[in-house]
């Protein structure tokens, strides 16, 4: 599934084609209503038509297109949802679901596999969102905002991290990634984390996230940009599906379990299950 880094390298590639780009038409192919929500494609055609694009956001794993008429097109591309930006001349490709015609003889493609993505037109961009948390590479993200999102947790560290009520675009990949560059083993209890874990936890995700958006995300299975191009995340993995291969920091070999019903890869000798020396701390309680 594209995760932050995965969406913001998308995101920077599309700002500067989008930006003042008229939309002439948007047509779903047939089969993939069910991407719309609900929402009847024509209806969203007659409303986006003539409509300018003045800005392309991210929030989380979402992105989303500001319209002139002050509406918003929100895209989550879910588990193999890609966007592609191409003349109209580019050839047909394989498993396009929907079209967003522009000016210039351009168009925007959104191009899934499982037609498990979606796409919202709405006034404003919460009315499309579930609660998400702080956004990892922000400056509102601090040491002390993920305390407050983990404290009193007794979930696994690794499922609270996937929960994005606490943080926003941390997915299967970075959990893994971040848990691993703290020691901490991801069934340790979100909500019993020491200070200098918290802060080694903090500083792991921001970096993790930065070092994803610097190789233009991870391409394991279906991820491509908006060119249509593969990242190089993959290759700079620590423990992601290398199990049983050697840790790169220990020699160790890298182990595969499930948390929370997803696979996750951690090196039992640099992240040791530790002994709770105390309970967890409560929320009511101060930092």
């Amino acid at each position: 599934m594209p995760e932050l880094p995965e969406v913001e390298t998308i995101r920077r590639q599309l700002e500067p084609l989008l930006i003042g780009r008229q939309i002439h038409s948007f047509q779903v192919m047939p089969g993939a209503e069910r991407l719309l929500r609900g929402r009847a494609a024509f209806d969203i055609d007659a409303q986006v038509r003539g409509c300018t694009v003045t800005a392309v956001s991210r929030r989380g794993k979402y992105l989303s297109l500001q319209l002139d008429s002050d509406q918003v097109i929100v895209i989550h591309l879910r588990m193999t949802g890609s966007l592609r930006y191409r003349n109209v001349e580019h050839e047909n490709e394989q498993f396009t679901r929907a079209v967003f015609r522009l000016d210039g003889n351009r168009e925007l493609r959104f191009v899934d596999v499982r037609k498990f993505g979606t796409i919202d037109l709405v006034e404003r961009l919460e009315d499309a969102l579930p609660a998400l948390g702080p956004e990892p590479l922000s400056d509102d993200f601090t040491a002390d905002a993920l305390w407050d999102a983990l404290r009193g947790r007794l979930v696994a560290l690794k499922s609270a991290l996937l929960d994005q009520a606490n943080v926003a675009g941390i997915g299967n990949i970075y959990a893994d990634e971040a848990l691993f560059l703290a020691h901490l083993h991801p069934e340790c209890p979100a909500g019993s984390l020491r200070p200098r874990e918290r802060s080694a936890l903090h500083s792991a995700i921001r970096q993790v996230l930065q070092q994803g958006v610097q190789h233009g995300g991870a391409s394991f299975r279906d991820y491509t940009d908006s060119a249509g191009d593969e990242g190089a995340q993959q290759y700079y993995v620590r423990v992601f599906r290398r199990t049983d291969e050697p840790c790169d920091a220990c020699g160790t070999a890298i182990r595969r379990i499930i948390v929370g019903g997803r696979a996750t890869h951690f090196c039992p000798t640099c992240q040791p299950v530790r002994q709770r020396s105390r309970q967890v701390t409560s929320k009511r309680r101060s930092r």
